[in-house]
């Protein structure tokens, strides 16, 4: 077996490997809805895609061909808030740490909790609400994959401040592409 990497593996290496040293703990990508509550304040850290922030023009990635992959490091009682993906699932893998994901029917009241300890794993298909929400005194890690390679933005509980700004941001991207 050779040690000098040919160009092929070089190329490859370029398109296909994401090294953590090279990954961002991007904690700006989410920070509208820290502006909402400080406890959503969190980190993605990007690897294939996106993923569910819309981040699709990150160049650091590997590119995204049938979903998404980063991870998210939660503070200590810190919280993802409740989201809806309308076309696709989403998986939370507990890297490091312990969490709650949270979720709920689409047209329902309750709010369920699940606790997940490392290497659990929840996947919630389209059209349930989730969050994750970290209620210990560490820090969480967690992967998340999403079964598409460009989703769409998530959504909130109609009416609710994060909606509301979600619908602001919505229309003044929109207003900056029409120019």
């Amino acid at each position: 077996m050779s040690t000098e990497k040919s160009s092929f593996v070089q190329e490859f290496e370029k398109k296909y490997v994401a090294r953590l040293k090279d990954r961002e703990f991007d904690f700006n990508v989410l920070s509208f809805q820290e502006k909402v509550d400080p406890k959503y304040r969190r980190a993605q850290i990007r690897y294939i895609g996106g993923g569910g922030t819309g981040m699709h023009n990150d160049q650091n990635v590997i590119k995204a061909e049938g979903f998404t992959l980063s991870t998210m490091l939660l503070p200590p009682g810190s919280e993802g808030p409740l989201h809806l993906h309308h076309d696709v699932e989403e998986v939370f893998f507990v890297i490091k740490g312990k969490a709650i994901a949270l979720i709920q029917e689409k047209d329902g009241e309750e709010v369920y909790e699940i606790p997940l300890d490392t290497r659990d794993c929840i996947s919630t298909p389209p059209g349930v609400y989730r969050g994750i929400k970290n209620h210990t005194d560490e820090e969480a890690l967690f992967l998340v994959m999403i079964g598409t390679k460009k989703p769409q933005l998530p959504t909130y509980h109609e009416g609710s401040e994060l909606e509301k700004i979600r619908i602001e941001r919505q229309k003044a991207k929109a207003a900056a592409a029409n120019k």
